[in-house]
């Protein structure tokens, strides 16, 4: 299998979030328990204990060894690592020139010395100027074991429909850099009700995290970024959020609205192409949907050969501290091949064999 959605800290990153004492950052507890990982204002209660706030990282957090010992368990035999959120996306212009090659030189290093087993999403300083951007992307593609850029929704900071975005936009799609499209800002917590942190993390990560993936996905969409950029490639996490279910009303509203078509019915504005036709031609989308429906939705919308499996590794851990297997991966391994049965070869093309033909990764 390969492992297309994985994330990992390095230490370098560490480094960087423990000198912050704003959010986000790395709070080590006085009492010796493990550091917690502060990243949303809501982590930061000063009502709670330091070690109450946030949450505990362990070492499957950045520990390489960690992660083979993971795989290996797991039968995985390569995976494609990414910065976690919230990337570099709360840095001054200044450093985030400065610490996206730090960065990326580490996932390098680390890929570059793990036997082909490991290797990485970059991770782009936008909060910088425009050429520093750019030029970080046209620098990774020096690097063997950088396979794409993992972005957040938020962009520049108003979203993936920005038109400042387009030179970013234009250098991905000149070097033919793959986006892995990843949520982190959720929904307001008004949302989910002032009940909602009787359920824990419940409600942000099963709801908040698949909309916010949808809104930012469909922004790009209708602001034309596929019809300007035309081989732009982007895989979407956690299945394309709510995309698969809702293309179809997606596209209703857009053949409907007003703002877009004349007095005599042509369009005027709004997106050249259809949905459907990006999600084919520009999309690819993880299996991490944790069931069959989730998973032949998926597929349905983009084809077999555009869903790869992955495992959101350090993240949903088994609550049980001796179990070695993580349920929440064998839920992702049993919905594919719930899903195709005795095609051998669908469920290989998902589990592996798409990862290593999208990616260019040897499949063994």
């Amino acid at each position: 299998m390969i492992d297309i959605h994985t994330h990992i800290y390095p230490q370098v990153y560490l480094n960087l979030l423990r000198s912050r004492k704003t959010v986000p950052y790395l709070l080590d507890p006085t009492d010796g328990s493990p550091p917690r990982l502060i990243i949303l204002p809501s982590d930061d209660d000063p009502n709670l204990s330091p070690n109450q706030r946030g949450r505990p990282i362990d070492a499957s957090y950045s520990s390489i060894q960690e992660k083979l010992k993971f795989m290996d368990i797991h039968n995985i035999q390569s995976s494609v690592v990414s910065l976690a959120n919230p990337w570099l996306d709360f840095l001054s212009p200044e450093e985030g020139i400065e610490w996206a090659p730090r960065v990326n030189d580490e996932l390098e290093n680390i890929s570059k010395h793990n036997g082909g087993q490991l290797y990485a999403f970059g991770t782009l300083p936008l909060s910088g100027p425009s050429q520093a951007i750019v030029g970080e992307i046209h620098r990774i593609k020096s690097l063997q074991h950088i396979k794409g850029v993992i972005m957040g929704t938020s962009g520049l900071g108003q979203g993936l429909d920005d038109a400042s975005l387009d030179i970013v936009y234009h250098a991905l799609h000149e070097t033919q850099t793959l986006i892995f499209l990843h949520p982190h800002y959720g929904l307001p917590s008004s949302v989910f009700g002032p009940r909602s942190s009787e359920h824990g993390h419940i409600l942000p990560l099963s709801l908040g995290f698949p909309m916010e993936t949808a809104i930012a996905f469909t922004r790009m969409f209708l602001s034309g970024v596929f019809d300007r950029f035309p081989r732009l490639k982007i895989l979407i996490a956690h299945a394309g959020g709510t995309v698969p279910f809702l293309h179809g009303r997606i596209n209703s509203c857009v053949e409907h609205e007003r703002h877009y078509y004349g007095s005599e019915g042509a369009q005027a504005a709004g997106p050249k192409k259809k949905l459907i036709e990006v999600l084919k031609s520009n999309v690819w989308l993880d299996a991490v949907v944790y069931s069959e429906t989730g998973v032949r939705a998926a597929v349905d919308v983009v084809g077999i050969e555009r869903v790869l499996f992955g495992t959101d590794h350090p993240f949903f851990p088994p609550l049980e501290a001796e179990a070695a297997e993580w349920k929440s991966v064998r839920t992702n391994v049993e919905a594919v091949r719930g899903a195709y049965g005795t095609d051998e070869r669908a469920i290989d093309a998902i589990l592996g064999q798409n990862a290593a033909d999208m990616l260019g990764l040897p499949k063994r």
